[in-house]
């Protein structure tokens, strides 16, 4: 089930990298809220990819749920109730503000995974 697998690395760490360009950079009303949770999903899918070998509709709905809890912390002002406002990097990961499209921004980051996996394998 360990493995590490080069490419879904190099996914993940192309992905990080926009991500982070994207904080540090852009700052409108769509790339940064809608792309950028669109692209986190992918990137925990490449992520745990990159080093488990593991099936890819139980991940993709791992991944989801994750990106799910995560917003319903955020809903519970998870960083404020921690006590880590003052930390810019707590705030960046939890997130400050549940937003209902967060959810759906998660779902067509999955959809993306889906369909490239689907496409992989047809390739293969």
């Amino acid at each position: 089930m360990l493995t590490f697998n080069r490419s879904y690395f190099r996914l993940f760490s192309l992905i990080l990298t926009t991500e982070v360009l994207i904080a540090l950079y852009v700052h409108d009303s769509i790339i940064r809220p809608y792309i950028g949770d669109v692209l986190a999903v992918i990137l925990i899918y490449c992520f745990i990819k990159s080093f488990l070998k593991t099936k890819v509709l139980p991940t993709a709905i791992f991944v989801l749920f994750v990106a799910f809890g995560i917003e319903m912390l955020q809903y519970c002002n998870i960083v404020e109730i921690l006590g880590l406002e003052d930390f810019k990097i707590a705030r960046v990961v939890l997130g400050t503000s549940f937003e209902w499209v967060d959810m759906l921004t998660y779902v067509i980051g999955i959809i993306i995974v889906l369909a490239a996996e689907k496409l992989k394998t047809q390739n293969s």
